[in-house]
């Protein structure tokens, strides 16, 4: 039995988002044979667990370097690894999940930022990327699209050696496909929430639901306009956004920007309807049960290409029929497998004649709903967590770190600089508020400090 510390910079409680909920469930699943604690450095309300739960804030180092000596194995995600220096010079065994490419995120995210702003951003992320790729023994991707993207960034790091190769061709040691997962356990009904209930849904009404956040990397407005051409014909039909708050984000332009749209458009309220916080964890099935068909737009760009929208799980763990848009993997296995109907990007005519279809098409929408019953079996976070479940029943440093061993790239002249901590304290924070200040402005340093406040009166 391993000794496992689970990290996540993710808010853990009623409300999660994406990285927080993956985490819950691998400490969920890995605590049948190991002894596993998960640590937030946000926000932890409480919460039952069948492992120990704990926050552990950037700076309290003496609470993490007690963690780092208890585990065995640390896993972690995001930014966490550049918040304590001690994970960066640990001799434990580090699992590393990737399935987030948040480089590649960063170039849709900081678009309309001041280009040093974005440039900045992008960069930091890179670079903290870098340095985990560089010091981590095996690495979690969510897809066979981001295994060769992400062997590609390895190689170029000097990770792809005689010694990671040797006894293992096919890398599965160093990088193996974990996706997103979903429940064995099927969704129950156990409260109305929407139909009859909702203000300006109706029994009869036919629900489309957008699951999850709305980011600037997503395309929420062509499928408003498409929305607001199926109502001409169709006046039961309601979009219903299911989440415009992220539990640890700041709400992002595109939300503003799609609620003047559907004003604009006169289905502001009637037809679209966003939800104005977040739906607790255990209460998202309520509103997925009571929709007719899941929806998820997004625009052509390279994020899309190796995304992976863990929006579509629930889709699938509830049962429903799917429109998405082209482009990424699972738009590939919607359109391979019948799950529903996959449409070119930024096209609204298209997008309504589906919709149209998968709302009305009796025959479409139950094979549709057969075929989602049989695919999501593949997706049980136990199936899907088999090859990291597996790793710990064994697990070793990667072999090229094994017996004082280095990955190539440490030290060699032209290799990036992957050693570097992501600056933070106050001189940090100093040096970012004369950044902002002459980059975009007195107001977006406002808007940053009352973002810093708001997390930590939060926390």
């Amino acid at each position: 039995m391993a000794r496992v510390l689970i990290l996540t910079g993710d808010p853990i409680g009623r409300k999660m988002a994406g990285p927080a909920i993956r985490s819950w469930n691998m400490a969920l699943t890995l605590s049948a044979e190991n002894d596993v604690t998960l640590v937030t450095t946000t926000f932890l309300e409480e919460v039952e667990s069948p492992f120990r739960l704990l926050r552990v804030r950037p700076g309290q180092n003496k609470k993490f370097n007690a963690l780092e000596a208890w585990a065995d194995v640390i896993i972690f995600q995001g930014h966490v690894m550049s918040a304590f220096e001690v994970l960066q010079k640990t001799d434990k065994i580090v699992v590393v999940d990737i399935y987030d490419p948040m480089h590649l995120e960063q170039l849709e995210q900081g678009q309309g930022l001041p280009h040093a702003t974005w440039s900045l951003n992008v960069e930091t992320a890179t670079r903290v990327l870098n340095q985990q790729l560089s010091q981590g023994d095996f690495f979690l991707c969510a897809s066979e699209r981001q295994r060769p993207f992400y062997l590609g960034q390895l190689a170029a790091l000097g990770r792809i050696n005689p010694f990671t190769y040797e006894n293992d061709p096919h890398l599965d040691r160093l990088l193996s496909v974990v996706p997103f997962g979903l429940s064995p356990v099927a969704p129950v009904h156990t409260t109305q929430v929407l139909k009859g209930v909702y203000p300006g849904i109706g029994t009869d009404d036919k629900v489309l639901i957008w699951g999850g956040g709305v980011y600037n990397w997503f395309d929420p407005q062509t499928l408003i306009r498409a929305v607001a051409t199926v109502t001409k014909k169709h006046d039961n039909v309601r979009l219903f956004f299911l989440g415009t708050k992220h539990p640890g984000v700041d709400e992002m332009d595109i939300v503003r920007e799609s609620r003047e749209l559907a004003e604009e458009l006169g289905v502001l309220g009637s037809a679209v309807i966003f939800n104005e916080t977040w739906v607790d964890f255990d209460d998202r099935q309520n509103y997925l049960l009571e929709s007719d068909a899941g929806v998820s737009m997004h625009r052509l760009h390279i994020e899309t290409t190796f995304s992976f929208r863990t929006r579509i799980l629930d889709y699938l763990w509830a049962g429903l029929p799917m429109v998405v848009t082209e482009g990424d993997s699972f738009a590939d296995l919607i359109g391979k497998e019948g799950l529903g109907l996959v449409v070119p990007a930024e096209d609204p005519d298209a997008l309504a004649d589906a919709l149209a279809r998968i709302l009305f098409d009796g025959d479409l929408i139950s094979s549709s709903r057969a075929n989602v019953a049989r695919v999501r079996e593949q997706f049980s976070w136990d199936r899907v967590l088999a090859p990291l479940a597996a790793f710990l029943r064994s697990p070793s440093h990667a072999a090229d770190r094994m017996d004082g061993r280095t990955p190539a790239s440490k030290g060699d002249a032209g290799q990036p600089d992957t050693t570097a901590r992501r600056p933070h304290g106050l001189r940090h924070d100093v040096a970012m508020a004369f950044h902002h200040l002459r980059h975009a402005g007195p107001l977006e340093v406002l808007r940053r400090i009352g973002g810093r406040i708001r997390r930590f009166v939060g926390s």
